[in-house]
This record gives structure tokens, C-alpha cells and sequence, in this order.
């Protein structure tokens, strides 16, 4: 089992920089989840710099811990996980780059691995669909964010940060009957930019209806929608109020705090999730680092539903033998 360096015994500062001290491996052998960097930001539409977010948020990774008191769980008691490095993107060319990502993802989804992707900007999370459609077929999508990245295209190019869910139903790659978008909030270019992704098939929880209808509703909707199906998880840090996630490309104010932001992973517990993504970390207008603080954490509680879902089959796997 790989877990992470004890810190009451190797201080945080000594070693190479990985998510969480987790062991730099590239093994497919008894891994749960792997945390993958993928350091591309050239198709970005505003600041750049997201190719450094993978690094920021291994630096502040460090004071992560094994136990979540708000889980109640002892993750690497059920789990086994490796920072698996970043994969060689190809600055400027997202196509090449998508390839890369299919490529490396490939061998750890035959294996039933759970990959974490660290982007990175959001035109990355095309070529992680395309991996899981080779696994999996069309899956299910949360994708939790400020803006519903469906646009056709930024200045004539298809394949931008704004536009990889529209390229993603295209392609087929998504159950797009349970999908769902929530966060979107901020000016527009026209009343088309969120009614466009309900045209293409996902329901839509504009920010203002989330703040209605309250977290418990939000997520009831959530469940409901993906059911049982294989289903990823994008999450954009700017889905989060730039308050506290000013570390990012196009922040847009009125958005969750940052407890508000882990409660949003920790309610997906329950679902079948097959991998994840936390993208548009941008170091440079981290002041203080607590954008890195917050997408740590987040990816933390990604982690930690990996862990929930083998306690449970483990506990069911106990019961199972006791009634026998």
C-alpha cells in the first residue's frame, strides 16, 4: 500500500515536492488513485500561468494528513495512492496534447485507477474525457465552475478553456442525460451562454438558483441526475468566490466560500466516480498561497470519498462473510 511520508517523523520541508508526500511511483500495482499534474495553459483566454498550478499545489500539499475528522476516516487504512508525475504536454497544441493525456491515462484506467489531475487550464479536461470514453463509453459529468465552458469557439479557435464540454457532446463522450452544471454566474455575452448548454442537454444551476434553493437541494439535484452512472468530476477553482481563490484566470465574484467549496465534494459521496479533475490554478495572483490552501484541500476530499467508497465495501464484504 502506498501512503504518504509520516510528518511527525520526516519534516515537510526535506524531499522532492509531491501531492500530499505521497511516493513519486509510476506503477499500476496495487494503486487506488494516482494524482497526475497535466501543466498546459496555452489555450487560456485571459491570465496564463496555469501550467504552474500543478507545482503550487504540490508545494502547499505538504501539510495534508492522513486522518479527515470531518469524514471520519483514516484514508490510507482503505486506500492506496501515488503522485504519478506530470504528463509531457506539448505547450501550444492542445490536440497533440490530448493525445499525450489518452496515452498516460490509458493504462491506469485498465486497471481500475482512479486518476486526479491537476491542470492546468480547463481545455484539458477534453483530453481526459476522451480517455474515459475509451474505458467506459459516454459517462456522466459534475462539473462545478463560474462558467459553462460550452462556446463554440474563442476567436475562431475550437479548442480553448471555454469551449471543452461543447467539443466533449460533439465527440459523444458524455451521458449528457446525466450531466450537470452548477456555479455559473457573472456577465455574459448574451442570454445564449447558459441557455446553449441546456440546448445541448445538461441541466444548469446558475449560482443565483444554487443560493435559492440551498446546498442540500443543490446536491439531491446532483445524485439524482447522475444516478449509478460512471461519473467524473471537473471542478474549476473559479467556481469558488475569488475571496478566496484569487489564484485563478477569469475570477468572477459571488461564488461559494471556501468550507462551502469542500462541502460540494464531500456531498458527491455516494456516486460512482471514476476520476477527477481540479483545473485553473494560477500562482501567480495567489497572494498569501490560499488559493493552493483551498485546491490542496480540495483534491484532499477527493480522495477521501475514494477512501469512503472502499470502507464500504469493505464493511459489505465483512457482513456478506458474517451472514454466511
Amino acid at each position: 500500500m502506498y501512503q504518504p511520508k509520516d510528518s511527525s517523523q520526516s519534516p515537510r520541508f526535506c524531499g522532492v515536492r509531491t501531492f500530499m508526500r505521497l511516493e513519486h511511483v509510476r506503477t499500476t500495482d496495487n494503486v487506488d488513485f494516482a494524482v497526475l499534474g497535466v501543466p498546459f495553459d496555452t489555450a487560456a483566454s485571459n491570465r496564463t500561468g496555469q501550467r504552474y498550478g500543478p507545482q503550487h499545489i504540490r508545494n502547499f500539499s505538504v501539510l495534508l494528513r492522513p486522518y479527515n475528522p470531518d469524514m471520519e476516516i483514516d484514508i490510507f487504512q482503505y486506500c492506496s495512492g501515488i503522485d504519478y508525475g506530470d504528463i509531457d504536454v506539448v505547450p501550444g497544441n492542445a490536440l497533440r496534447t490530448y493525445g499525450r493525456i489518452v496515452k498516460e491515462l490509458r493504462p491506469l484506467l485498465q486497471k481500475n485507477i482512479i486518476p486526479i489531475m491537476m491542470g492546468g487550464d480547463h481545455s484539458i479536461t477534453l483530453g481526459h474525457l476522451r480517455a474515459f470514453y475509451e474505458r467506459f463509453g459516454p459517462i456522466a459529468l459534475v462539473h462545478l465552475d463560474s462558467h459553462g465552458d460550452t462556446w463554440d469557439h474563442y476567436y475562431g479557435e475550437k479548442y480553448m478553456h471555454g469551449t471543452p464540454f461543447r467539443r466533449a457532446v460533439e465527440e459523444g463522450l458524455l451521458d449528457v442525460d446525466h450531466s450537470i452544471q452548477v456555479g455559473m454566474r457573472g456577465p455574459l455575452y448574451s442570454a445564449d451562454d447558459i441557455e446553449d448548454a441546456r440546448r445541448l442537454g445538461f441541466e444548469v444551476i446558475p449560482m443565483k438558483e444554487v443560493r435559492k434553493t440551498g446546498f442540500s437541494e443543490v446536491m439531491d439535484r446532483i445524485h439524482q441526475r447522475v444516478g449509478d452512472r460512471p461519473v467524473f468530476v471537473s471542478y474549476d477553482i473559479d467556481f469558488v468566490d475569488p475571496a478566496f481563490a484569487p489564484g485563478t484566470g477569469t475570477p468572477e465574484v459571488g461564488g461559494p466560500t471556501s468550507y462551502e467549496a469542500l462541502e460540494y465534494v464531500r456531498g458527491l459521496d455516494g456516486l460512482n466516480i471514476v476520476g477527477f479533475d481540479l483545473v485553473e490554478v494560477l500562482p501567480s495572483y495567489d497572494q498569501g498561497e490560499i488559493t493552493a490552501v483551498l485546491a490542496s484541500a480540495i483534491i484532499y476530499e477527493m480522495i477521501t470519498l475514494i477512501a469512503l467508497k472502499k470502507r464500504r465495501s469493505h464493511q459489505e464484504r465483512r457482513s456478506g462473510v458474517a451472514r454466511q
